[in-house]
């Protein structure tokens, strides 16, 4: 049926439901009969398809090739297969170990989509529930405010002034006025004229109300062109590009160098039979594959997922990779105070004019209502105003009862108030409660001992000095007025209502500041990170919590929204870092802010719950919205989604994301400088005229060295100087900080050790020093380039501090080191694997030279370190 047609009472009927909603028992069997209410997903890339796209690789195909090539040889000549074989076990086991890495990474973000999962208030029993929004079914009874997404096609039952923006479905931008009436038409009626509907993919920008779920899932309008408005995939970040661009100049180096090898060898061999010519390409084919590379993307990937699932379980949710980087660069966060610097748990501690009277006006014009327990469930502030009301002997849903809601104008950030029209006996009475400072403006009386007065300049003097005594005490206040009518008013907008008013009282309420928040700001500061709050609090206010947090020293550090409208935009662009606090601001000013500070080249993070903040958390460089007080809008535009509300998650997501790209930038200069080295080896092997390791050796060192220590190092725990570095630039390249020296004095070394060993060998084999071909030097080449490179990642754990003054263990790394230690040794020593990756069983002696010479890297580099430190530090 087109429910759009046909009243409440009658689609309530048809959805088999009511008004209380559905029983859970009755909403488990229509799940169960109806599925999720979710698009359909694309189909997922199975096992196979994984391994398969593996083989893809260009460098795999390649060694693929050299091995049918040295197959055919091989059969030719009657000479043994092992090459062959070797060559094929070394690419099952890495493509093996890449789909195992991209099955990780996937499964880290499916729990980040489940942590991100939208939420949607649900009558169940009668009672209110916040579930999931994909276990909503046709009949379900949703309550929609300002900033929720609509979860499902919809029935409107009830409406408070509602607005949606339906730009994704209409492609109208301008937000639509919805009700309950039914259009009475026999004719198919344009979704964009739908007034009674809801529908998925759309946004309440304004007013509150109730409506009944009538379709869900690929059944909803949405779900119809669900293919054309298929999501795309997670692009890559920054880092990522940049690793892809680098991957391809290094792809272009070495396979010039490949050439390069291949050409020179033969000639100077000076024998072009076809057993040369495949040896000579299979030690070019294997040094491309050794030296690109191509595992970095993947590391990178899955240090990102996992950090960011660390992220989470502090209560920090990515929702887009991009934020990671970014973070590390934070140097402005810009942070609401409600809830993120204070604990959001208002109680009204003190009060002027009659309680009684400001109490019933303030309980009766909220949205908050008791529960089964008679506490308050709702937005924080009117959760205060309801439990104040309730303890003077003012129970909410008797006085509902008595005096029923007739009409309003909803909370607006802009005018900073909200009216409520209920029934009286006789009459009917209008009650406001907003700013003290903006409701004021609108009344022209105000009540004292039972006589209502004319406002006159004393008296409006002696409201706002009791509004500055409680500001100044770092109370939140509130005022409240009433206004009567003798006839229901017609016209119920804001500029209709909410003048000649009568003023009531004043209502101030704490709300403690976070324990742990002072000591993140301090940290802040130790980071070389501002934070700044904004706060549509009065200024008294806003500057006596943020004097206890440390977040300004002088109260000319703080400006107000209306002194703000009197700078242009250049003379805040200048004095943008003077100011720590914004009171009293307007969503419209965070943008200002925020785009002050970006001018001035700061990353700056903005957070905001409402539905007009979402405008200056998509301006921010870092968004961030709140998963408890945030609107849906909010969470949809952020980066991140703080799960707690709590301004130390930030702080502690940007230690994070500094260790995250910290790591990252280790496992690069780790991989680089391990491929460097090998490429360096063969190339001046080649160029003296011997084999210093063969094909087989190289794709094993890569195959050990490439993975495991690589990711160990992405787990590496946050160095101890982390917060007390100053944030690293955006534009850093990925060898800024002297991170391209390292990697080629680091290469170089390693390549150094790898010939000593060679010719140290070769001595102990034959006594004598030559350059020429020894199976003992290649031997304990081998060991020495696969374990030089494995203790080097020990290195690697910090740029510049010394590894043996970490305060942290890194059991994966040691792990790592000890399963390449066995496992080359296996290699050398046991027989028939020995026999095919020919080498000789060298002497214990050899043995020990080999790994000295590996452990070597250790005292080499933390030799030079010391005298960057030095360096750094004149």
């Amino acid at each position: 049926m087109n429910y759009y047609q046909e009243s409440p009472e009658k689609v309530l009927e048809e959805l088999r439901t009511t008004e209380s909603g559905l029983s859970h028992q009755e909403a488990g069997d229509r799940l169960a009969k109806c599925g999720p209410n979710k698009l359909a997903e694309g189909k997922k890339v199975t096992l196979l398809q994984r391994f398969i796209q593996q083989l893809c690789d260009p460098m795999i195909i390649i060694l693929l090739v050299a091995a049918a090539v040295s197959g055919v040889t091989a059969a030719y000549s009657g000479e043994s297969f092992t090459d062959v074989f070797i060559i094929l076990i070394v690419v099952l086991i890495n493509a093996i170990l890449g789909v195992y890495q991209e099955s990780k990474a996937e499964k880290a973000i499916e729990a980040l989509q489940e942590m991100t999962a939208a939420t949607s208030k649900v009558l169940r029993d009668g009672k209110m529930s916040l579930l999931r929004s994909d276990v909503l079914v046709p009949g379900d009874i949703v309550i929609l405010e300002a900033g929720d997404a609509v979860p499902a096609d919809c029935r409107i039952l009830e409406s408070a002034s509602i607005k949606a923006e339906e730009a994704a479905l209409t492609g109208e931008s301008v937000p639509v006025e919805k009700d309950v009436n039914a259009i009475v038409t026999d004719e198919e009626v344009p979704l964009g004229d739908r007034h009674c509907m809801l529908y998925m993919g759309s946004t309440v920008v304004y007013g509150r109300g109730r409506a009944v779920v009538c379709s869900t899932g690929m059944d909803t309008e949405m779900g119809k062109i669900a293919d054309a408005l298929a999501q795309a995939e997670e692009g890559e970040t920054p880092l990522q590009r940049k690793l892809g661009q680098l991957s391809k100049v290094l792809s272009v180096l070495v396979l010039g160098i490949c050439v390069f090898i291949f050409l020179f060898s033969l000639l100077r061999a000076g024998d072009f039979h076809l057993d040369t010519i495949i040896s000579t390409f299979m030690v070019a084919v294997s040094l491309a594959v050794a030296a690109i590379p191509e595992g970095l993307a993947a590391v990178v990937t899955i240090v990102l997922s996992i950090g960011v699932t660390n992220m989470s379980k502090r209560n920090a949710v990515i929702r887009r990779l991009t934020a990671v980087e970014t973070l590390g660069c934070a140097q402005v966060i810009c942070s609401d105070k409600t809830g993120t610097l204070t604990q959001n748990k208002m109680t009204v501690v003190d009060h002027f004019g009659n309680p009684l009277k400001t109490a019933r006006a303030m309980s009766l014009c909220s949205d908050a209502a008791p529960d089964e327990t008679g506490n308050a469930v709702g937005e924080p502030t009117e959760c205060a105003l309801v439990n104040w009301a309730t303890k003077e002997g003012l129970g909410k849903s008797a006085m509902e009862r008595e005096t029923p809601r007739v009409g309003e104008a909803p909370f607006d950030s802009g005018r900073k108030m909200m009216s409520t029209i209920h029934k009286l006996e006789k009459g009917y009475v209008q009650y406001t409660k907003g700013a003290p400072d903006e409701l004021l403006k609108r009344c022209t009386h105000y009540e004292k001992d039972g006589q209502i007065l004319p406002l006159d300049e004393q008296a409006k003097a002696e409201i706002l000095a009791q509004n500055k005594a409680m500001a100044d005490q770092a109370l939140r206040v509130l005022a409240a007025a009433e206004r009567r009518y003798d006839e229901m008013p017609q016209d119920q907008s804001p500029a209709a209502l909410e003048h000649d008013l009568t003023f009531l009282g004043l209502a101030g309420m704490i709300d403690p500041i976070r324990p742990e928040v002072k000591a993140a700001i301090a940290e802040c500061k130790t980071a070389g990170i501002r934070a700044v709050m904004i706060t549509g609090d009065h200024r008294d206010t806003a500057v006596a919590i943020a004097k206890q947090l440390g977040i300004l020293e002088h109260d000319d550090q703080a400006i107000t929204g209306a002194q703000l409208n009197q700078i242009s935009d250049e003379e805040l662009d200048k004095t943008i870092d003077h100011y720590s606090v914004y009171a009293r601001v307007q969503p419209e000013h965070k943008v200002r802010i925020v785009n002050a500070w970006k001018k001035r080249g700061c990353i700056t993070a903005m957070t905001g719950d409402g539905v007009n903040d979402a405008p200056s958390i998509k301006s921010a460089d870092i968004g961030v919205g709140m998963g408890i007080t945030g609107t849906d809008v909010t969470k949809n535009v952020a980066d991140m989604v703080l799960a707690d509300d709590n301004f130390a998650t930030i702080v502690g997501a940007v230690q994070e994301g500094r260790r995250i790209y910290d790591n990252i930038r280790k496992a690069i200069q780790f991989l680089l400088g391990s491929n460097m080295s090998e490429v360096l080896s063969v190339f001046v092997a080649t160029l003296l005229g011997f084999v210093i390791l063969e094909p087989v050796h190289l794709l094993w060192i890569n195959l050990i060295t490439d993975c495991f220590p690589a990711l160990a190092l992405g787990m590496e725990k946050g160095e101890p100087d982390l917060m007390q570095r100053p944030p690293r630039k955006a534009s850093d390249g990925i060898f800024a900080n002297g991170l391209g020296f390292d990697v080629a004095y680091q290469g170089a070394m390693v390549t150094v050790l790898v010939l000593a060993a060679y010719f140290i060998g070769h001595f102990m084999e034959s006594g004598v020093w030559e350059i020429t071909q020894s199976a003992d030097g290649m031997t304990m080449a081998f060991l020495t380039m696969g374990m030089a490179e494995i203790f080097h990642s020990f290195n690697m754990r910090s740029q510049r501090g010394s590894v043996f003054k970490l305060h942290s263990h890194n059991k994966v790394l040691w792990g790592a080191m000890l399963l390449s230690l066995v496992l080359t040794t296996a290699v050398i020593y046991l027989p028939g694997i020995s026999d095919a990756f020919g080498f000789t069983h060298i002497d214990p002696v050899e043995y020990a030279v080999a790994l000295i010479l590996a452990v070597l890297v250790i005292p080499i580099v933390e030799c030079v370190k010391a005298v960057q430190r030095s360096m750094h530090k004149q």
